[in-house]
C-alpha cells in the first residue's frame, strides 16, 4: 500500500496498479450509484463517502485485499452474506484474487444510508 498522504480519491486510486485501480473505481461508481448525494473525501488516508457529515462507508486497498468499512448491523441473513468477507473490528476483506461482490457493496451502502437517515429523526 502506498504511504502517500492523499487529498482526493483520484490521487488515492492513481497510486495503485491498474488491476487494483479498476476495482477501486468500480467500488466508487457502485457507492455513487447507491447514494448519489454522498460527498467524497479522504479520511484516515482512505477514500471516504459521507452523508450529512457522517461517514457512510470507506475503503482501502491492501496487498491482497480491499478493506471495506462502516458495516451496517443488518439481520441474520445479511450477516451470513457478509461472513465470507469478515475482517477485524467489523470490517470486510474482499480478496483481490476473487470477484468483488459489488451487489453486496450496493446493499451495504443502502443499509448504511437507512441507518444515517434513521439517526437524523
Amino acid at each position: 500500500m502506498p504511504t502517500n498522504k492523499f487529498e482526493t480519491i483520484d490521487e488515492y486510486v492513481e497510486a495503485f496498479p491498474e488491476n487494483v485501480r479498476t476495482i477501486l473505481e468500480k467500488l466508487r461508481v457502485t457507492i455513487r450509484k447507491a447514494v448519489p448525494e454522498a460527498v467524497e473525501s479522504i479520511s484516515y488516508d482512505m477514500p471516504t463517502f459521507k452523508l450529512d457529515g457522517k461517514r457512510l462507508v470507506y475503503f482501502s486497498a491492501w496487498k491482497h485485499h480491499i478493506g471495506f468499512y462502516s458495516i451496517p448491523e443488518g439481520n441474520e441473513v445479511f450477516r451470513k452474506q457478509l461472513s465470507p468477507y469478515a475482517g477485524p473490528k467489523g470490517s470486510l476483506r474482499f480478496p483481490l484474487e476473487k470477484p468483488i461482490p459489488y451487489d453486496l457493496v450496493n446493499k451495504i451502502v443502502r443499509l448504511r444510508l437507512k441507518e444515517i437517515q434513521k439517526e437524523k429523526k
